[in-house]
């Protein structure tokens, strides 16, 4: 949740020429509406539903660089489909980071709170071990710019290894 998957998957499918998909926007452009609208109709429950769906399907497709929303990490389903399907690129950054990047951005439903970043520290409490669990590399997203970040990610896959998948 803010720390550049979009951006640095986009940017890598470019650099690496393989199609780009983003979890998030699948869902969006399938249901034919935003993240927050269906989290206020169905839940978060019904949210991640949708997302285990669309994830066992990009996962399926061979050849991508895929995005995934900041809580895919959370279902153990999730985590096995990107782990035996890919390579999972954890773009870690501290809460701090993420409140700074995120804070003026209403499309987060999760970060609608009165103190999104006690939300931010909670949240990366609960998800960062399973992140560094499930990843092949973990890339700190700090303060680099998107190129030197992109350069530095492409210095650390193979070259002939399975499809990245880029977790927040």
């Amino acid at each position: 949740m803010g720390a550049g998957k979009t951006s640095v998957g986009r940017m890598l499918g470019q650099r690496l020429q393989l199609p780009f998909y983003d979890s998030d926007h699948e869902i969006e452009r399938i249901t034919g509406v935003k993240i927050p609208t269906i989290f206020e109709i169905e839940g978060e429950a019904g949210f991640r539903a949708r997302e285990e769906k669309i994830i066992e399907q990009l996962t399926a497709l061979d050849g991508i660089i895929l995005a995934t929303g900041g809580g895919a990490i959370l279902s153990a389903q999730n985590r096995e489909r990107l782990q035996s399907r890919g390579q999972v690129i954890y773009l870690c950054a501290t809460p701090e980071d993420l409140w700074r990047r995120t804070r003026r951005d209403r499309n987060r439903p999760l970060l609608q709170t009165a103190n999104p970043l006690a939300k931010l520290q909670e949240l990366h409490q609960q998800r960062d071990p399973l992140y560094r669990s499930s990843a092949n590399l973990i890339v700190d997203t700090g303060t680099q710019s998107l190129s030197s970040l992109i350069q530095h990610i492409l210095t650390l896959i193979p070259k002939h290894s399975s499809s990245p998948k880029v977790e927040p």
